[in-house]
């Protein structure tokens, strides 16, 4: 019964949490000026990439380095499959408007570059300062174009923002959420998985199921709330940044830590899964399309065939 109640409390921290990042960062947008595409695509796109930095270094440090590249291109798999999926078959996302197809270009980049790294592994150091490189690249470019982009969002009032929102309430929504996402997220998936071992679940279950959906629940809590409250720019910029933070800085900061060994099947089939999906969003982007309930049908229908395929090679 507890452990229901944690995973319960877990669930609940991770909407409450999502609804405050996403309140902070429209009103943070509003405040400074810039679009809140970029705001996803910084502060909150590495908010909600805590867990997997925490997993793929504390992977590392305890000798499994093959669990931290799995948990990224899981995770990033399912950011695209799965958060985006879920909020879609729901209620819908307005990407038609979004403003994104520079930021797509940009996660596209960067997983052909992580796929070539890892063609050149085990992932050292030198290939770590590779991948931070092009984050330093992208950030550098991202800033750019949010000081360019302060007249445009001066003139576009996000909706559900606050012009009278004060500084330190805004501040306070982006903690709770960046502290609250990865401590949901932890208590539901450590609760989960001790009742899925009651269950008789065995260990290759829960890790390929569990850990990988697990370190995307920020994204998909965040995601979920701006779906409801129409935000297709958060929403969408919340993956893709996401993305990028999860090829680039978490892979390049557990890549110092210590060398990541690349397995052959990762070569064979996973790393091409992972850029086909993110290829999927190419119409969505560049064709101004919604992600309608069938889209979003589509996307987990996806996911689940990806997860019966993986589950069926191990088994």
């Amino acid at each position: 019964m507890l452990e229901f109640l944690g995973a319960l409390g877990g669930l609940i921290i991770l909407l409450l949490a999502g609804d405050a990042l996403v309140r902070g960062a429209v009103n943070l947008s509003l405040r400074l000026g810039i679009p809140a595409l970029i705001v996803s695509l910084t502060v909150v796109a590495f908010g909600t990439s805590a867990p997997e930095l925490l997993i793929s270094i504390q992977a590392v440090i305890d000798g499994v380095p093959g669990l931290a590249l799995g948990n990224v291109v899981g995770s990033n798999t399912a950011n695209v499959l799965l958060v985006l999926g879920i909020p879609a078959l729901f209620y819908g996302l307005p990407t038609s408007q979004s403003r994104t197809q520079k930021s797509y270009l940009q996660m596209i980049a960067a997983t052909l570059l992580f796929i070539a790294v890892n063609f050149f592994g085990p992932i050292t150091w030198v290939h770590a300062l590779v991948l931070l490189a092009g984050i330093a690249l992208i950030l550098t470019d991202q800033f750019r174009d949010a000081l360019s982009g302060r007249a445009a969002a001066a003139q576009e009032e996000p909706e559900g923002a606050d012009p009278t929102m004060r500084g330190w309430k805004i501040a306070a929504y982006l903690i709770v959420g960046l502290i609250g996402l990865p401590f949901g997220a932890s208590l539901l998936v450590e609760n989960a998985s001790a009742i899925a071992t009651r269950m008789g679940v065995s260990d290759t279950v829960i890790g390929l199921t569990l850990v990988a959906v697990g370190t995307s629940l920020p994204e998909l809590a965040t995601t979920v709330v701006a779906a409801m409250r129409k935000h297709a720019d958060v929403a969408l910029g919340n993956v893709i940044g996401s993305n990028i933070f999860n090829l680039l800085v978490i892979i390049g900061i557990a890549g110092l830590v210590g060398p990541l060994p690349v397995p052959p099947a990762f070569l064979r089939f996973d790393l091409w899964v992972m850029l086909a999906s993110s290829l999927i969003l190419f119409p969505i982007v560049f064709w101004h399309k919604d992600l309608g309930k069938r889209w979003g049908f589509a996307l987990c229908a996806l996911y689940v065939i990806y997860i019966v395929i993986v589950l069926g090679a191990e088994a």
